[in-house]
């Protein structure tokens, strides 16, 4: 350090000394003489000294301390200390710190009045850069001294640098990836001190973030922090972890039951970063020939016929691949006219009334007589002959006959291919004799 300047004209004999030294410097005199008067003064004035550190360096948001330390002779006793920036007279202020500053302030007096004079500034600021200077004031007359070299502060922020040691650009699913935390107050060397942060939200404390295989789900917004100062961040660095089609899948709506004449719709979808940028439909028949159908995620279809049934699925593409759906089969049922569907309700109508009738006649069949029931169920082939031979002996026909003491034999012949009921040919017989031919033959009785 050089000797520190006197500046007031009063303060000791030494300031005499180094003003004289000034004024003959200034005056271009002798250089010898020039050098002698300033060693000597350096002699005089060795008690009086203030010391820095050369300079200071802080992460922006951090807090940062300044060294210091000050030296008076020990006759004298410190009454004002205060701190100076450049941007200001460092002799004659205004000050940055003074004894009456307030507590509050980001700036912040950690020393004292005999020999520490260390500075404290919270939350630093770029426009914090600079140089600065300790002044302080004794009880003497006029007696006031001020470290005039100060020292400098410099802020930097806190760097995040991404490593892709699988290659270069884009990160791709599957990469090893590195991030580390800098700051270059120490050279751009790795400091432990600090904590990492994604999304809002700490994750993990060290230099460093490692993956040896990157997944999607490790896209994020990183910054790292100071430990001692979380409020310290660097920048945001954006992870971006690009990948190929996933989870690629085809639809249809309104449902793979279709009429033909109507209307469905083909929709693929599929995840990837970047996004797809192509989809297409294909058509797989089933002697495995397959048709591109469309080249769109959703494809619409109108008045389909049944032909447009069958199985499908979709591809989708980026830059990182390809993936196929599953396959979706739709089915389109043939759609039947009117006027068939009014036709099959009219037969089905007809077949029900038959079959009430059928019913309703076996009913009333089964409520006739006995005989009449018997005897309805008697058939003959056609063409065939019936004779009734009424020759009972009990029968009450022959009442004529036996008053003229003969036997009377009534024969009936019936032209019909099927017998009637009793009740039937009697009402027949009166109503009308046609195919019918009545015989009457005679025998006479025995006695």
């Amino acid at each position: 350090m050089q000797p520190a300047e006197l500046i007031d004209e009063e303060l000791l004999d030494c300031w005499s000394v180094t003003e004289k030294s000034f004024s003959m410097f200034t005056e271009h005199r002798n250089l010898t003489w020039t050098l002698r008067l300033l060693l000597l003064s350096g002699v005089f004035c060795k008690e009086w000294n203030v010391k820095y550190q050369d300079s200071v360096c802080a992460v922006k948001g951090s807090a940062v301390v300044i060294p210091c330390s000050f030296d008076y002779p020990e006759k004298e006793k410190v009454k004002d200390v205060m701190w100076g920036h450049e941007k200001y007279n460092i002799f004659e202020g205004p000050f940055i710190w003074t004894g009456m500053s307030n507590d509050s302030s980001r700036f912040q007096y950690i020393g004292n009045k005999l020999h520490n004079c260390s500075l404290i500034i919270k939350q630093v600021e770029h426009n914090d850069t600079g140089k600065y200077a300790f002044r302080f004031i004794t009880k003497s007359k006029n007696g006031k001294w001020t470290g005039a070299e100060g020292s400098i502060l410099k802020i930097v922020d806190l760097q995040t640098v991404v490593t892709n040691t699988d290659r270069h650009g884009a990160i791709k699913e599957g990469d090893s990836v590195n991030v580390t935390c800098r700051k270059s107050c120490d050279g751009g060397n790795i400091s432990s001190a600090f904590i990492w942060i994604k999304n809002g939200k700490s994750i993990y404390e060290g230099p460093s973030l490692y993956w040896r295989d990157i997944s999607p789900a490790n896209s994020g917004n990183y910054t790292c922090s100071l430990k001692a100062h979380s409020e310290t961040t660097s920048g945001v660095v954006n992870i971006n972890v690009e990948y190929g089609p996933k989870n690629t899948s085809g639809s249809v709506r309104p449902s793979t039951e279709v009429d033909d004449g109507s209307n469905f719709i083909l929709t693929c979808s599929s995840s990837a970063n970047p996004p797809v940028e192509n989809y297409t439909w294909f058509k797989v028949d089933d002697d495995k020939d397959i048709k591109i159908v469309g080249d769109k995620s959703e494809l619409h279809f109108r008045e389909v016929s049944v032909a447009a049934g069958g199985r499908y699925l979709c591809s989708a593409t980026n830059r990182h691949g390809s993936q196929n759906s599953t396959i979706v089969t739709l089915k389109v049922k043939a759609h039947f006219p009117y006027i068939f569907i009014l036709a099959t309700a009219a037969a089905a109508l007809l077949i029900v009334a038959a079959v009430i009738a059928v019913t309703r006649f076996n009913k009333k069949r089964a409520e006739k007589p006995e005989a009449d029931h018997v005897e309805d169920q008697q058939e003959t082939p056609s063409n065939t002959l019936y004779l009734n031979w009424p020759r009972s002996e009990n029968s009450n026909e022959g009442n004529q006959c036996e008053e003229q003491n003969i036997e009377c034999v009534y024969t009936t012949i019936d032209f019909n291919t099927k017998r009637k009921s009793n009740m039937r040919r009697q009402m027949d017989s009166h109503n009308n004799d046609e195919g019918v031919i009545y015989s009457m033959v005679q025998f006479p009785l025995k006695h």
